[in-house]
């Protein structure tokens, strides 16, 4: 099964260019499921409806949040209307919304999609993430109620991250990052067969500050003191994700690289689509 992620959409410009790519993706790469991270697609900041069918419709089969995802007050009602639109599963119990659930991939594969936040250097504080996982994989195992399993950990800390692919290595088919909007370069598969990589990176304007106009996050650490709001950077978005192939047999991974196509950082496409 060949599997894309997108890493967090950043403000218009972010989430058009995946409108306006990923079709294409889908059809040049026969890309069997696609994830995308939608929390700061409304202006930087949460998602609205509209935002998320319209990311729907371009091809995407999930789309994954963070702690983000209730910036727009509008989700916490449309999240009950759409099981593609994930949140954080470790939100207490009675939280709107869903956390993870399962999908049918274009080659007819069950794919079970969790979305789970860290909790170092996060806010708001959840329930332990590593105990939400453990309940998502009890419930449903790997190649007996799922051919693959997915987890987008939105995080700030690598180490926590790290900590929790090699958690649930050879028990998931993916663990990728995401909050940080900066892709690293460790994309691997872990010893007992999980691709990982720390962070996807975002999809957005790169000439600024993690998606934002540079000139009031740079004010503010010179400063100390507020201008005016972050506003979500406008140039051209570079749309930055990762390319894994997971074995039908095994529903482990097989290969996983970077996906990088727009302007400043350097555009790859895994070699094994080419």
């Amino acid at each position: 099964m060949r599997l894309l992620f997108l890493g967090d959409m950043v403000g218009k410009t972010g989430r058009v260019a995946v409108w306006d790519r990923l079709p294409g993706l889908i059809s040049d790469l026969k890309l069997d499921f696609v994830i995308v991270n939608g929390e700061n697609a409304a202006g930087g900041f949460g998602i609205t409806e509209d935002i998320f069918l319209e990311t729907i419709n371009a091809g995407a089969d999930v789309v994954t949040t963070g702690n983000h995802v209730w910036d727009q007050k509008e989700a916490v009602v449309f999240c009950e209307r759409h099981d593609q639109f994930l949140r954080p599963a470790n939100y207490p119990a009675g939280t709107p919304g869903r956390g993870s659930s399962i999908y049918y991939a274009r080659n007819g594969a069950r794919v079970l999609v969790a979305n789970i936040m860290g909790r170092v250097f996060m806010h708001p504080e959840l329930d332990d993430p590593f105990k939400a996982a453990e309940a998502i994989l009890d419930a449903c195992p790997l190649k007996e109620q799922a051919d693959a399993i997915v987890f987008d950990f939105h995080a700030e800390a690598t180490s926590e991250k790290q900590c929790f692919g090699h958690f649930v290595d050879g028990r998931a088919s993916f663990v990728v990052g995401t909050h940080t909007h900066v892709p690293t370069a460790d994309a691997q598969i872990l010893n007992g067969g999980t691709a990982y990589m720390s962070d996807a990176g975002m999809c957005g304007d790169y000439d600024s500050s993690l998606g934002m106009d540079k000139e009031e996050p740079l004010n503010r650490f010179i400063s100390k003191m507020p201008k005016g709001r972050f506003e979500a950077a406008s140039g051209p978005a570079t749309i930055c994700g990762v390319g894994v192939e997971i074995s039908d047999a095994t529903g482990l991974a097989e290969k996983i690289a970077p996906l990088r196509i727009g302007p400043r950082l350097a555009e790859t496409i895994p070699e094994f689509w080419r």
